[in-house]
Formats: structure tokens, sequence, C-alpha cells
């Protein structure tokens, strides 16, 4: 079967998951053609992820006069169909905080892919991330695309249901794909319960490196490792007062923020007045290869997120046999177990955040130890990449036909 899987950007180093999911499905064999909107001229530190950017056809490279011959071809070509797309677009932007211009352009890039999938023969588009991708795909099938479907992940969508257009989405799209227990139960609040068996828990699957990495004796350094996008909704300035208050104690310790982003010049800032320099290291972006050697070389992995859906580096930490340290939001609770996985914290409250990084600062080492191994267990019985591809391959050749799935 010859798939089509549309993302915002991608390759990208946040996106390995939608990486990994593609290589299991064609390993199942999919055929699957990638289509990014934009992300050609990404800097990417994994050689995986160059090698994709050469398999992905990116919408916005050749420019804006391609995309007006497009929608030209389509304006003479399908007219009422046009049409069609064009009144959704304009009902989508009435409750967006987009502009109904962008909405526009969203059909302009629909004009474009809907021949790419025609001329290759795709049977089904799948759109990752319940924002502008799967706009896109929505229109794409209103011009006459094949049937579609996408993944829900976290706070970009669940955060403002009504303003990415959920309940529309669902309403319209073959099935829809949450990675978490809280994600499908976000879900079910935005549409009627008689649309709810067209929500499927699909996991995001973890690198079957991850199965392969031996068991490390380590000395488990008083160092703690911190992973992901330096932007508010991380919570980096939260973890760096922790710090702060950590060191005010007389605690040793050392924490890497492994990652960059916008927020990086205030966070560099805010360790140098609190005189965390010798402390406090950034890496940058950095490989995929390069996290796991970061996360090795701690005792933990912490985040301090504000909002998250169920975060892969926490499934990576815990297959590395680390324990984490993270709040109690969203679908993070369904995977760590508190005590036996690792420590989990009310979301904002940098006290309760001081108090688990201490205890895992001095804790014994055989207690981490047997923390990791639990943490391992747990995870790779939970998010086996094989699996879940599975379950989507299923997904995919029904179009998720089965309304007496039971919720």
């Amino acid at each position: 079967m010859r798939i089509a899987y549309l993302i915002n950007q991608y390759p990208a180093i946040s996106h390995s998951f939608i990486r990994r999911e593609i290589l299991a499905l064609e390993q199942l064999g999919f055929e699957i053609m990638r289509i990014s909107i934009r992300g050609w001229d990404l800097e990417l530190a994994d050689e995986e992820d160059r090698v994709e950017r050469e398999r992905t056809r990116y919408v916005l490279r050749a420019g804006a006069p391609t995309l007006l011959l497009a929608v030209v071809r389509m304006l003479i070509g399908r007219p009422a169909r046009m049409m069609q797309a064009l009144a959704l677009a304009w009902r989508m932007s009435r409750r967006s905080e987009r502009p109904l211009l962008v909405h526009l352009a969203y059909v302009a890039e629909a004009c474009c892919i809907e021949p790419w999938l025609v001329a290759a023969g795709v049977k089904h588009l799948h759109a990752h991330f319940g924002t502008n991708s799967s706009d896109v795909a929505m229109l794409v099938h209103m011009l006459g695309g094949p049937s579609w479907s996408f993944t829900a992940h976290g706070t970009e969508t669940f955060d403002n249901p009504r303003l990415v257009g959920l309940t529309e989405k669902v309403l319209r799209c073959a099935f829809v794909v949450a990675v978490s227990s809280y994600g499908r139960a976000q879900i079910y609040r935005s549409v009627k319960s008689r649309y709810w068996h067209k929500v499927h828990l699909v996991h995001c699957g973890l690198d079957p490196i991850f199965r392969t990495v031996p068991a490390t004796v380590t000395a488990l350094p008083r160092r703690i490792v911190c992973v992901g996008r330096l932007s508010p909704e991380k919570g980096h300035v939260f973890l760096l007062e922790a710090a702060r208050r950590l060191a005010a104690q007389g605690v040793d310790f050392q924490l890497i923020l492994a990652g960059d982003g916008e927020l990086r010049p205030e966070i560099e800032a805010q360790i140098t007045q609190n005189r965390l320099a010798d402390r406090i290291q950034i890496t940058g972006w950095i490989s995929g290869a390069q996290v796991r050697d970061e996360i090795l070389a701690a005792r933990a992995l912490v985040l301090p997120s504000f909002g998250e859906g169920l975060p892969v580096v926490i499934m990576e930490a815990m297959a590395l046999r680390r324990p984490v340290i993270a709040p109690f939001i969203a679908g993070i609770p369904e995977l760590v177990r508190p005590g036996e996985d690792g420590w989990l914290v009310p979301a904002g409250d940098v006290a309760a955040l001081v108090d688990a990084m201490r205890a895992c600062l001095v804790a014994p080492p055989d207690d981490i130890t047997r923390m990791g191994k639990a943490a391992r267990e747990r995870v790779l019985a939970r998010h086996d990449v094989n699996i879940e591809a599975a379950k989507l391959q299923r997904l995919f050749h029904s179009n998720g036909a089965d309304p007496q799935k039971p919720w």
C-alpha cells in the first residue's frame, strides 16, 4: 500500500520519532511518500535526518509562482472542489488565531500536494500534529485527494482545540491517533461520543537501537541532564531557579541543558546572574547519538515542562536505564511511576522540583540502578516501535473502519 506522510517541518531534530515510525512502516511493506511544507534548509545534526531530507518533497521550496500555478490548474480543472475548499478555509479561519490569508495559503499548498499524490498512486494521507499540517491534509481531501488521518500530540493541539479546529478535523478525517490516553481523552472532549470510535491510541515508538544498549557500569556522578528546545513552555527558567536553590543549600551537582532555542540568551543571562556557570552547561543542538551519550553520562533526566504530551526523551532515558524527574501532567504519569521509575512533581512547583532533584542527587547508587532497571523494562514493554507501527498498519489498511471499537 502506498501512503504519504505530511508534516509541517521534516525532518527535524525534535521529530526523530516520526522518522522511526515511517521506517518501521516501510519494514512492514508500505511505500511512503514524505511531504513537508518547509524545512529543506534546516541544519541537521543526525546523518539519518540528512538522508531523510533527500527523500522528502517540499511544498514551498519552489516558491510562490509554483503555488499560484497549482491554484490556477485546480480552479480550471475542479472548480466545484476548489469552491468547497475555499469555503472550508474560510470557516476554519473564523475561529482560528491565524487570519484568512494564512488559511488561503493552506488551500494553495493543498493544490500543490493533491496532484503529487495522484501521480504517485497514494491511497492514504497521514499528517502529524493537529495544527497546520492537518489543515492542509483536510483540504487535500476536499480537493479530491485520498482519505486522510492525523496524529495529535500535545499542547500545540490541546491548549487551543477550538482555534486549531480539532472538532472539524475529527469529523472529517478517516481516523485520528492519540499518543497517550490523556491525549485520547482530550480528543473525546472535542466531539460527541458517537465519533469516539475514530480515535485510536498508538504510542510513539523507541528506536530499536535502545534495545541493544548494554547495561553500563558507572559511578553515577552528581550530574543531571535536561533535553529539549529552549522555549518558554519547557520551563528551563524554572529549572534554573531550582538549580540556584540547590547551590545555595550546598548541594553538589552538574546540570546539562542539551538543546537550543529562542530562550537561550535569557537562560545564559540567568546562569551568569546567579553565578551558576561552573555548574550548568548548554550544549546547543546535538545529534541523537550525542543525546544518548549525555543521558548515559548523567544520573537522571529532568524535565521541568509546563505543558507536554508524552515526551519521547523520557522514553529514551528510561530505555537507557536512567530514572526521570518530570511534572505530573498530560501523558507522563501513564509511563513514569513515582518511586519506581523516577520522581513526579506538580508542574510549576519549584520547591517540589528542588526536593526531587536533591533526592535523586543523594540517592545511593543501588537505588538509582534499581529505578533505572525498572524504567527500562516498563518503557520497552509499552513503546516498541514495531508493535506501534503494526497498529498503524491495521488502521491504514482498514481506513480506520471499526465503528464497534470499544472506547
